[in-house]
């Protein structure tokens, strides 16, 4: 069953989420970047309000292809207890400096690698992820007034992403902008999570609060549609 990725802000915030029914509490700063980091203080506090009833996830931020720079982030937050890292690869250099990062890192921190619909690792191949060690891999979108997720790419495309991933033993999620009116056909897909930041925002606005009706909103949407896909 598809499972539902909330990205929040703050301790306040991730019990909002926790309230609504969310599945993955996902740390990221919005105001940074496609994957802006928190400060390690916000973090440790979020940390302290899940008290290990949710898993976490946290980004390492908008990094350039800097193989000690991508090191030393990833090892900032497995010294916090993480459970999954997320890594942005931008672009084909990012790949060529991070992969290596990633498979010496692997054994003692869950990373997932998070590949972005309008770059050119949109594409890329998955199975160098696979043999990095990596927990999962993420399709996203890295420039938000450029498009959402499915103006990138179409479902056929998301398809062979999630079923490729899954062949490698990959856990997969899908975000980048999504509305709950793509739910019902992403989860088709069978993505392990959906990720949501705008949707579950008053207004819309990623920028803004979690509002708790539009959070209640995609998790009741979620949940309906992966029971008419049981019946």
């Amino acid at each position: 069953m598809t499972r539902m990725l909330a990205s929040v802000t703050n301790a306040h915030e991730a019990t909002t989420a926790i309230q609504a029914g969310v599945d993955l509490i996902d740390l990221k700063d919005p105001a940074s970047g496609a994957l802006g980091a928190l400060p390690l203080t916000e973090i440790q506090a979020v940390r302290s309000v899940v008290g290990g009833r949710h898993p976490i996830s946290a980004t390492i931020g908008d990094l350039p292809p800097a193989p000690a720079e991508t090191a030393d982030a990833i090892a900032a937050l497995r010294g916090m207890g993480i459970d999954y890292v997320k890594v942005g690869f931008f672009s084909a250099a990012h790949l060529d400096a991070c992969l290596p990062v990633i498979a010496d890192l692997s054994p003692t921190q869950a990373i997932v690698a998070v590949l972005f619909a309008d770059t050119e690792t949109a594409r890329a191949d998955l199975e160098p992820f696979a043999k990095a060690g990596c927990a999962g891999v993420m399709l996203d979108t890295a420039d938000k007034a450029a498009g959402r997720l499915c103006q990138h790419l179409d479902l056929a495309t998301l398809g062979q992403f999630v079923a490729r991933a899954k062949s490698l033993g990959l856990m997969t999620g899908l975000a980048g902008s999504l509305r709950i009116t793509d739910i019902a056909a992403l989860q088709r897909l069978g993505p392990s999570y959906l990720g949501f930041r705008g949707a579950l925002c008053h207004d819309g606005r990623r920028g803004r609060g979690l509002d708790p009706q539009r959070l209640r909103a995609v998790r009741q949407s979620m949940l309906r549609h992966s029971l008419a896909e049981l019946t």
